[in-house]
């Protein structure tokens, strides 16, 4: 074979590689008969091999050649690349480290190492390596600039120059991904998604941009959808552990949790050294009251990962489970440690804390609760204020006579029951008493409600007021209609009974019990309340994945407590009746009286399987899935005593509040 020749070969091979790894093999196998050890007959073997899902095989060309042509970009490319597929993400993440290392404008190698980094559960590092890919094949200045503060976190400053680029440029693909990567990481996924879809259309096959579209999607708790982007990629490249990763995700949100196990025993067998797959996959099955293989696949979690501070909170957050001895010098050596994130270290304190107080060591768990709640709060923007003026402006609009000017409004669905209040109030309880009623569906907190609020609001940036509320008094019945029937569309992916009704369980709702009256009126509302000082402490002691920034401080959590009663107290003045209460301290003292109050409020007939609740086998995706799984027990009403002595803030913030419960201080105007 003449030099000429070879170099055809070569250049055939690496042709066929992606279409047909087949023939690529065969290729480089004459070419390797001719000259014996060539780096890029290797390259080739061992690429095709790796894509034939011969990947042991394919490592028996690639680590020699790496070891004979250690400063090869390639051959350390397709190592790591099939190191990752052995399930070796610390050796994948070191060769592909050199790769990009060696050409830092190779995009393959940074959108693989990024992967294995995710894979590793080390977010920070992922989101560098994607941010790097981003940019790694382009020469533009702009995007070059952009990039490098979307990978040195300075998103503000990446938006500006990328909304600049795209007044220029406005069908660019690239400056259209590299924006929805930095409104992803602002939160901003409605904004992202609109981007992403700009940017499929004009190149369909951007696969990228279509895995950032799925995840979008899914962080907006579109799970169908997401899962429908998701199932696109897979059929192009069904190995992937992140599209498999959000494959499970994705089915776990819709509620079909046994699919999404399988789906997560799969990944795992595959690529078994992935802390946060073993914890997720914890996370399904504990949903499911499969308590012995959670704690199993979070302890394999933290075996991996000992610094994994959210492992270590899912134990905690079993509630009945109970940390040893060598699991508390575990996690105070891990927060010893300086290299932890501010995410792994305030989940260890959460977790710490649930440890010390389960011993009897309260002040020292208060101590950790507290330091955990600081460390979260200071990443937080909360304004209590901004919840207070909501409360008054919700007051001033729902009036007599603005209720009275939209008699027989909405869609006159009957379904949804919502049960709402503050989170740790009981409303698992309600749930799941509801939900063993032969006519009710248990979904889980929908986010559905507040998500029409937000796009009702119409706010841009964070120091503007939102238009919500008050805006409510410019719909006509149509559009009032139109936003029950909405919000019906978009919860029906997660009914999957034929039963006539179904609960939404997001505690926040109670800010939105005008909307839901005015778009649903048949809705049943349950207000589930419990005594303050033992909700807003249990609410300290939680930490919540979403959506509860009020809980990390208590002024904060007394603040909010006493708006929601005062707006609570409103409603029962202008509505009378409609809002159903239930208080937790009732329904642990007498369970039948209350049941039965509650099942009539609904219009439901009593049945006996309501007090038998903890018998319900249905999937339960709160803090409380192992505590109502078994019969009301009283232990834990007065828990809160024990830490009175540190609750003077939050008794302050309470106020009136606090002396008056179960009732509400008189209104005042």
């Amino acid at each position: 074979m003449s030099e000429v020749s070879l170099e055809a070969a070569i250049r055939q091979g690496l042709g066929l590689l992606t279409s047909r790894p087949d023939l690529a093999e065969a290729q480089a196998q004459e070419i390797l008969a001719v000259v014996p050890g060539h780096p890029a007959g290797l390259l080739i073997r061992g690429a095709a091999r790796r894509r034939l899902g011969r990947v042991v095989e394919g490592l028996a060309d690639l680590t020699p050649l790496v070891a004979a042509q250690p400063s090869w970009p390639p051959a350390h490319l397709e190592l790591g690349i099939a190191l990752g597929e052995t399930g070796d993400p610390k050796a994948a993440v070191d060769a592909l480290s050199r790769a990009v290392a060696l050409e830092p404008g190779l995009v393959e190698g940074w959108t693989a190492l990024a992967v294995q980094q995710r894979l590793l559960g080390r977010t920070a590092a992922a989101e560098r390596a994607e941010a790097r890919s981003l940019t790694a094949a382009t020469r533009d200045p702009a995007l070059l600039e952009a990039g490098a503060a979307l990978n040195e976190g300075r998103l503000a400053v990446a938006e500006h120059l990328l909304r600049d680029r795209l007044k220029a440029r406005p069908d660019d693909p690239a400056s259209l991904r590299m924006l929805a990567e930095t409104a992803t990481r602002l939160g901003r996924y409605e904004d992202a998604e609109a981007l992403l879809r700009r940017c499929l259309e004009l190149t369909p096959g951007f696969v990228p941009a279509r895995h950032n579209l799925a995840v979008a999607l899914y962080r907006q708790t579109r799970a169908a959808e997401a899962l429908a982007e998701t199932e696109v990629l897979l059929k192009a490249d069904p190995h992937h552990p992140g599209y498999r990763n959000l494959q499970a995700a994705s089915l776990a949100q819709l509620g079909e949790y046994e699919r999404a196990i399988v789906v997560f025993e799969r990944l795992l067998a595959d690529f078994p050294v992935q802390p946060k797959g073993w914890m997720s996959y914890g996370h399904a099955l504990k949903t499911i009251g499969r308590q012995e293989p959670a704690v199993a696949a979070y302890r394999r979690a933290i075996s991996l990962a000992p610094g994994l501070g959210e492992a270590w909170w899912s134990l905690a957050n079993l509630k009945t489970f109970r940390f040893t001895p060598a699991d508390l010098d575990a996690m105070r050596a891990a927060l010893a440690g300086d290299d932890l994130s501010d995410e792994d270290r305030f989940h260890l304190d959460f977790a710490l804390g649930k440890a010390l107080e389960d011993a009897g060591r309260d002040e020292e768990a208060f101590a950790a609760y507290s330091r955990g709640n600081a460390l979260r709060r200071s990443g937080l923007d909360y304004d209590a204020e901004e919840t207070h003026r909501h409360v008054l402006r919700s007051r001033a609009l729902f009036t007599p006579a603005f209720w009275a000017a939209r008699q027989d409004w909405g869609c006159p669905s009957p379904d949804p029951i919502f049960i709402l209040g503050l989170p740790r109030a009981g409303s698992t309880l309600v749930e799941q008493i509801l939900a063993s009623h032969p006519l009710v569906e248990g979904t889980m907190e929908l986010p559905d409600m507040p998500a029409l609020a937000k796009r009702l609001g119409a706010r841009t940036r964070r120091e503007q007021d939102s238009a919500y509320p008050d805006v409510l008094a410019d719909l006509d019945a149509d559009a009032c209609r139109a936003l029950g029937e909405a919000y019906l569309a978009r919860t029906s992916p997660q009914r999957k009974t034929d039963r006539p009704y179904f609960i939404d369980k997001m505690p926040n709702n109670f800010s939105h019990v005008g909307l839901i009256r005015l778009i649903l009126p048949r809705a049943r509302i349950v207000d589930a309340r419990r005594h303050p000082l033992g909700c807003c402490f249990s609410g300290f002691k939680q930490h919540f994945a979403r959506g509860q920034a009020f809980t990390y401080d208590l002024t904060d959590l007394g603040r909010y407590y006493a708006d929601y009663v005062a707006l609570m107290a409103h409603f029962d003045a202008v509505l009378p009746g409609h809002v159903h209460r239930v208080i937790y301290e009732h329904m642990v003292a007498d369970p039948e009286t209350e049941v039965r109050s509650l099942l009539a409020y609904c219009g439901l007939d009593f049945d006996p399987a309501c007090l038998r609740f903890y018998e319900n086998d249905r999937a339960v995706r709160t803090a409380s899935s192992e505590q109502v799984r078994r019969p009301i027990f009283t232990e834990g009403l007065d828990q809160w005593r024990r830490f009175e002595p540190w609750l003077g803030p939050l008794k302050a913030a309470l106020g009136p509040v606090l002396e008056t419960y179960p009732a509400a201080p008189l209104q005042q105007a």
